[in-house]
């Protein structure tokens, strides 16, 4: 689980620099482009930020996940003897 959402945060971190490359570049200023830079930059930031709380989920299912294989083991390992 934790490896998925890892690949879903750096998806998210790639489309808002992709996102706010957009709004420094003249393609947003182009007419007939969506949307203006204001908009580019917004999109990025909640990119950016959504990015971050997922990536804060695998870094915390990872580790839950750790120490509940490590109690498992424990486990075991009080049960041989």
């Amino acid at each position: 689980m934790g490896r998925n959402l890892f690949i879903l945060a750096a998806t998210l971190f790639a489309l808002a620099l992709i996102s706010c490359g957009i709004a420094y570049t003249n393609i947003a200023q182009q007419p007939g482009s969506p949307g203006d830079v204001a908009l580019w930059r917004t999109t990025g930031l909640a990119l950016l930020v959504i990015g971050l709380f997922v990536a804060l989920a695998g870094i915390l299912s990872s580790l839950f996940e750790q120490a509940e294989r490590r109690a498992e083991e424990d486990r075991r390992h009080r049960r041989k003897h």
